[in-house]
């Protein structure tokens, strides 16, 4: 996809701020290039959890936390970097090299990213792997397990009209 190209989906920050979660949308550009949906997460000031959800064109989803030593992702189908920059940043970025052909789909990146807001990497996985629903249902499956799924579906609300 070219950078210039708009890209379907939505990129939205999920924050948890005493004991409340809020959301907010992203720049579309987060959809095109992880470093532009990194920055944008790093500029939410919070003492609070700060989750971004990027739901990429009805194919795939990355997940992002970033912390003051860097940023744990999840992207939920590697071979989707043979189609989509932000997917190939994204295994870039944890040092993956890209797949050879896309016959078989597998996530990288850290499965236990929300383990501490009560999602751990095996319901993660199965979740995943759940290659039948779109990512948006994938994220809400997430939103719903770490307790945030009334905020998510707002969120849906306002993106998918």
């Amino acid at each position: 996809m070219s950078e210039q190209e708009p890209v379907a989906g939505f990129a939205v920050a999920v924050v948890r701020e005493e004991g409340r979660w809020r959301w907010q949308s992203l720049d579309d550009s987060a959809l095109r290039e992880l470093d532009a949906a990194i920055t944008e997460l790093r500029k939410i000031r919070t003492s609070g959890a700060v989750l971004g959800m990027l739901a990429v064109d009805d194919e795939f989803f990355i997940l992002l936390r970033p912390s003051p030593g860097g940023v744990s992702l999840l992207l939920s189908d590697a071979t989707a970097a043979l189609d989509y920059d932000v997917a190939a940043d994204a295994l870039d970025l944890l040092r993956v090299e890209p797949p050879e052909d896309d016959d078989e789909m597998w996530p990288e990146g850290a499965l236990d990213i929300v383990a501490d807001l009560g999602l751990p990497a095996p319901e993660m996985q199965v979740i995943v792997d759940e290659v039948d629903l779109y990512p948006d249902e994938q994220l809400q499956m997430i939103a719903q397990r770490c307790g945030f799924d009334g905020e998510f579906g707002k969120v849906l609300d306002t993106v998918l009209q």
